[in-house]
């Protein structure tokens, strides 16, 4: 091998370890964060809430809670797609395995809803969607991390 190519292969190798590492770095955090969120579910709910009251007797009563709480849930939608399209494809494997992780958590919090009896007919419902949209969320994350891995494997002449 010349010099050149050394460097230029022990360049890329660095910069691998360097995005390995940047990827075990977010998903332990990301993991820290569902752990925090799983621990305590109302704590996102609570957040809202307090922000549209906060809002609300701030301008008078002029906003209305829910209208608050629904452009959080609209920026949040913003934010996440801009997130997810700027990761860099080193990232996008570990990214996709933390979001099946956190998708995996609605499954078992949808089934309960689903199969409490008191919960009632609205609980059971949303519960339901809330399971099939996390099932497809999760088959849509194995297709693409499977897309991935396939574009580092060697192509067979």
């Amino acid at each position: 091998m010349s010099d050149v190519l050394k460097k230029q292969v022990n360049d890329l190798a660095e910069q691998a370890g360097q995005a390995a590492a940047e990827a075990t770095r977010l998903a332990n955090e990301a993991k820290n964060i569902a752990e925090q969120v799983t621990a305590n579910p109302d704590s996102l709910n609570i957040v809202a809430q307090t922000a549209g009251n906060a809002a609300s007797a701030a301008t008078g009563g002029a906003i209305d809670p829910f209208v608050f709480q629904f452009a959080i849930f609209v920026m949040a939608i913003f934010v996440g797609y801009y997130v997810v399209w700027s990761v860099t494809p080193a990232l996008h494997t570990p990214l996709m395995a933390v979001t099946n992780a956190i998708s995996s958590v609605i499954v078992v919090g949808a089934i309960l809803a689903v199969g409490i009896q008191a919960a009632g007919t609205t609980a059971t419902t949303l519960g339901f969607i809330a399971l099939v949209l996390a099932a497809v969320n999760i088959f849509g994350g194995f297709l693409v991390t499977q897309r991935m891995l396939a574009m580092y494997k060697k192509k067979e002449r």
